[in-house]
């Protein structure tokens, strides 16, 4: 194609980018987000952060890859870079996680933890479950078992995360926790 032409398509596939993202924007709104599957959802936060790439193609690499949006939230920055994510997306990946860990935390906090178990569980797995090194996280709790804080006290290796008793006691101190919960994940890695 002779680069005139080329120049003068390049605004056109521009404009059509601009509107078949403007119909999946409509689209989600229309029918709600819970009803897209997790190619299209990621294709929509991909939107925001990735310019001039096939979107749906991307989101569709990444899953192929890395196999759930959590695994793609977590994942180390330079195994995105293969996929040409930017730190535009990379920010953007990390801040919805951080926003799910906060929704799940919203959840637990101030409401008395050992009487609403799966929160808990919930909250842990929603803290921990993408995370590629092990981590010793302890919750503190007051004397009517409602949570006061969570702190991450260490992070390992793939395989190992030291603990030490006194640091546990110090903060537990700190926090004037009546008990406390010790969370401990085994992180595992795809084949």
């Amino acid at each position: 194609m002779p680069s005139c032409l080329a120049e003068a398509a390049a605004p056109l596939a521009g404009c059509r980018d601009w509107i078949y993202r403007q119909h999946r924007r409509d689209r989600a709104l229309r029918g709600g987000l819970e009803l897209l599957g997790d190619e299209e959802l990621l294709e929509l936060v991909l939107f925001h952060a990735v310019d001039r790439l096939d979107t749906a193609a991307l989101a569709g690499r990444l899953l192929d890859r890395f196999g759930t949006l959590g695994d793609i939230l977590a994942a180390d920055p330079a195994q995105l870079g293969e996929f040409e994510v930017d730190a535009a997306a990379l920010v953007l990946f990390r801040a919805i996680r951080e926003t799910g860990r906060r929704l799940a935390e919203r959840k637990v906090k101030d409401m008395p933890v050992l009487t609403n178990w799966q929160q808990l569980i919930d909250y842990c797995h929603t803290a921990l479950a993408h995370e590629k090194t092990e981590q010793f996280r302890i919750l503190f709790l007051d004397r009517k078992n409602v949570l006061i804080a969570d702190e991450l006290q260490q992070r390992g290796t793939i395989d190992h995360t030291p603990v030490y008793p006194r640091e546990v006691v110090k903060r537990a101190l700190a926090h004037n926790a009546a008990a406390l919960i010790l969370v401990h994940n085994h992180p595992t890695r795809p084949d």
